[in-house]
């Protein structure tokens, strides 16, 4: 098996189709945009904070590898009730994980980006959805 085919599964490829039901939003209040320095790939979030300052609808725009997209249906797909601190705490487990260092954050799916852990080029991708959230929450 090639690492190609490791990495970009019929799982990644799906939740990288996924997106598409999440478009970006321009008319939320909060944007967010981030790259990925090490392939280039960018994200831009958009996102709407409810009650206790908890997202309750996000959207995305993707120019990205399969995997940065698939990490973004999947942050899509579970920011519904999160807050800030609990995302830029996801953030810093995700940096943990991919280096080997910690435990799967809780973040329902993360198993699926499993197989680009090997790939640290598509490390920067993977966090793109936690960036472009926490830039969009900071301004």
């Amino acid at each position: 098996m090639s690492a190609v085919t490791r990495l970009y599964t019929p799982d990644i490829l799906a939740l990288a189709v996924e997106l598409a039901g999440a478009p970006l939003d321009p008319a939320m209040p909060w944007q967010g945009r981030a790259r990925s320095a090490s392939c280039g790939s960018t994200l831009d979030l958009s996102l709407d904070l409810g009650d206790g300052e908890r997202i309750v609808a996000s959207g995305a725009r993707a120019q990205a590898c399969a995997i940065g997209q698939a990490s973004a249906a999947l942050f899509v797909r579970s920011a519904r009730g999160r807050d800030r601190a609990n995302l830029a705490e996801t953030r810093a487990a995700l940096e943990r994980w991919l280096a080997g260092e910690g435990a799967m954050p809780d973040w329902p799916g993360l198993a699926l980006l499993d197989p680009a852990r090997a790939f640290p080029a598509r490390h920067g991708a993977i966090l793109l959805p936690w960036n472009a959230a926490l830039d969009a929450l900071s301004r």
